[in-house]
């Protein structure tokens, strides 16, 4: 398809009904032209095609397939050719069920632990989120398939998310909520991109241009299409405007009319609406360039996509405790399974993304089938509401558990706490599920928690069992990957990709969340998760970057190829990683960079660089990091843009945010001058912070100093005289040099005219 041509030669109807969508999953075709339709499926993690009746919420059923782990489980691996071949296995698999585009992964930003949908979502760190995003949708596409990530940008709740305003000052924003979807876009060129449905600061972001055009396509370069979130479409005149290109689900026949009305009256340019279209038939004819034909899903395909399903799952599990060697498991010991999920367990979220299972492994069978000796108690019973029969299924495990030696409970939150379209009350397990462990815990024996959970939740039992191993949720291939972890055959290697705190009100967004009216402001600003948590020295229960292994791992020769550097230099970071346990094992290795003495409030460390590496016992391997001006930079609001401060920075290498193993600092020198304008007011301090403050200003202060010298400190006004007389000196605005006759106001002003001149 020649796109250029085929735009020349449709009518403004044909262009209205292209942008307004055909019906649930399609766009519409025009067939005079032999422009076809254009096929979206909800994702990310497993194909949810619908052949019947369509919906967006995932209550009508959808073709069977293999559900892989949630974003939040992916993350936690901290393993980007994971995420590249989760990509590519779904990407293949969209060819064989003939769609172009997958509506997947989402990027939005973990703001709370309580947003409904945060399963769905990758982090509470941007560059963790973003850097996971751009290998998932290059890998998608590396099949000829579209992604389109989502939701841009600001959607952190599920509470009115359709109307609700978010409202974030343009640091925050920049560098917290658009920072993943930046790395994303620059990395990995997505086809498409989906607006969210909310308001960000009073603007709807279907209709958003300093977002859709400003920002996306201006700045990062995005040359693909942008479609809303479903029903997300406002004004259709405003929306072309903007930079939106296709409303969904269609048909809008409203939007179609209120497109070809606008545009015949004079108030829409019809090459706003020819640039629309165009992105989309770009899109549309990438993919018929890229069509495979290739046969649809077999047995052997569905057993290969399961393979991998459990491979994922193993990747992304963590184990957040392992006291007295609990774990690897002995075959030689007597295990007790406790709890629901040990035969039924919760395995993905519910919403768009759910995912109709061809087959669902279960700890419980994996692990007789294994030939394992365990016997098992329910324990709880989810559905339960009874008190009296929840207290007897309790007993029964604890009956059961005199006959163990070992326990292992399985927990965590049923499908009906976190969900698309509503959050989460609080952080808590169901209470009947904390009482159970609590009693298990204190019966002498080893006691193991298997977690089931798509977001953090409070462990009020922590200090009583001996093991955690959070499964988050899994996929299909839940129980298989359970059991290889738990009996030790695959080595535990997941970190957690967000913080746990001990309670809901630690979080720093608790207060406005989700905001009167579900409109939040996001007066955290930029301190969201372990930024809030270091820079307030703020325990948690579990820190972001946290996970343990069976075997042990020692940090060493941390070197940089320079100690000096400037904001436009590439900076080279080596450390030796060494597996000094019994075992072999993955290890994430970790880079953080932290400011010193930053002018501006800054977070303590940000993440700046992971690589998961695989050593044998004994093995050592050098892990190598490459740092660009982003890594020291943060958005500053005169420039509009990300600056880096000149100073000192130390580079951080370990295993978790307070896990820190090997230092080393650096100076890094910028090349730009932040525009400043001095009046009488400004502080001496503020104006010697500048190179041309230092020339102008520098030999006048001199002077002054000299005169001070020749001047006796009596003593009189105490030991800390001297430094508070320095202080007072350097934080007064410039005019108090007239004050006090040291200059007089003409030559303050003429200062002044030298600096802003």
């Amino acid at each position: 398809m020649e796109v250029k041509d085929v735009v020349s030669k449709m009518t403004l109807q044909e262009k209205a009904a292209l942008l307004s969508g055909k019906d649930f999953w399609h766009t519409e075709g025009t067939e005079r032209l032999g422009v076809p339709e254009f096929m979206m499926c909800d994702g990310p993690n497993g194909l949810r095609k619908q052949d019947g009746e369509a919906d967006h919420l995932g209550l009508n059923s959808s073709i069977k397939t293999v559900c892989y782990p949630t974003a939040s489980t992916v993350a936690s691996s901290f393993d980007v050719d994971m995420a590249r071949r989760l990509g590519q296995t779904l990407g293949k698999e969209c060819q064989r069920e003939n769609v172009s585009m997958l509506l997947g992964p989402g990027l939005n930003m973990k703001r709370s632990p309580i947003c409904g949908r945060n399963f769905e979502y990758y982090s509470e760190d941007p560059y963790l989120a973003g850097k996971i995003a751009a290998a998932y949708v290059e890998g998608i596409q590396s099949e000829g398939v579209a992604a389109c990530p989502k939701h841009f940008a600001a959607n952190n709740q599920e509470y009115r998310r359709m109307s609700g305003n978010s409202v974030v000052d343009e640091r925050t924003l920049h560098e917290i909520y658009l920072t993943a979807f930046e790395i994303m876009v620059k990395d990995s060129h997505p086809k498409s991109i989906m607006c969210a449905y909310n308001q960000l600061n009073g603007t709807y972001l279907s209709d958003n241009k300093y977002m859709l055009t400003d920002v996306l396509r201006d700045k990062w370069g995005f040359d693909g299409f942008v479609v809303t979130d479903w029903g997300a479409g406002k004004d259709a005149k405003k929306g072309v405007e903007a930079g939106l290109d296709l409303v969904m689900p269609g048909p809008r026949k409203d939007h179609e009319d209120a497109i070809v009305a606008a545009v015949e009256s004079g108030e829409l340019e019809e090459s706003k609406v020819d640039e629309a279209v165009t992105h989309i038939l770009n899109a549309l004819n990438w993919t018929l360039e890229n069509k495979k034909n290739v046969g649809p899903s077999t047995e052997a395909t569905r057993a290969e996509d399961y393979a991998f399903a459990k491979e994922l799952a193993e990747g992304g599990a963590i184990l957040l405790k392992n006291d007295n060697k609990a774990l690897p498991l002995k075959d030689d010991r007597k295990i007790l399974f406790v709890g629901e999920f040990a035969k039924t367990p919760r395995y993905q979220g519910s919403g768009s993304s759910h995912i109709n299972s061809a087959f669902v492994s279960n700890a419980y069978d994996s692990a007789i089938a294994l030939g394992k000796d365990i016997s098992f108690a329910m324990g709880y019973d989810t559905k339960c509401k009874d008190v009296k029969d929840s207290y007897i299924l309790r007993e029964e495990a604890v009956e059961a558990a005199t006959e163990a030696d070992e326990i292992v409970v399985f927990a965590g939150l049923p499908a009906s706490y976190e969900s698309e379209g509503f959050d989460r009350s609080d952080i808590n397990l169901p209470p009947e599920q904390d009482k159970l462990i609590d009693e298990l815990s204190h019966l002498g024996k080893k006691t193991v928690v298997v977690m089931h959970n798509g977001s953090p939740v409070a462990m009020p039992w922590i200090d009583s069992v001996d093991a955690v191993l959070d499964m988050q949720l899994a996929g299909d291939a839940v129980g298989d990957a359970t059991v290889a972890l738990l009996w030790g055959d695959v080595n535990p290697s997941g970190k957690l990709s967000e913080s746990y705190p001990f309670k809901l009100s630690d979080n720093p967004s608790f207060l406005n969340f989700p905001g009167d009216g579900g409109n939040p402001v996001y007066a955290e600003g930029v301190y969201i998760g372990y930024r809030y948590y270091e820079k307030k020295r703020l325990p948690v229960l579990f820190a972001f970057g946290h996970g343990l292994s069976y075997t042990e791992f020692e940090y060493s020769n941390i070197t940089v190829d320079k100690d000096n550097a400037t904001d436009e230099d590439t900076i080279e970071v080596s450390v030796d990683v060494w597996n000094v346990g019994r075992y072999k094992g993955k290890e994430v290795v970790q880079l953080y960079v932290s400011p010193e003495n930053s002018k501006i409030s800054r977070p303590y460390k940000e993440l700046k660089g992971f690589t998961k590496v695989e050593l044998d016992s004994g093995e050592k391997k050098t892990v190598t990091f490459k740092l660009d001006s982003r890594a020291f930079a943060y958005y500053e609001t005169r420039i509009h843009d990300f600056y880096v401060e000149s100073g000192d920075y130390n580079i951080m290498i370990g295993a978790s945010t307070i896990d820190i193993r090997q230092t080393v600092k650096i100076h890094v020198e910028s090349s730009i001058e932040l525009p400043m304008t001095f009046d009488r007011f400004t502080p001496i301090e503020d104006i010697l912070d500048t190179k041309k403050g230092q020339m102008v200003l520098g030999p006048v202060l001199q002077k002054i100093g000299e005169g001070m010298e020749n001047q006796e400190d009596d003593g009189s006004m105490g030991e800390g005289g001297a430094e508070m007389m320095t202080k007072m000196f350097m934080e007064m605005p410039i005019i108090n040099l007239a004050s006090f006759g040291i200059l007089t106001t003409e030559q303050v002003d003429g200062i002044l005219s030298q600096l802003n001149n």
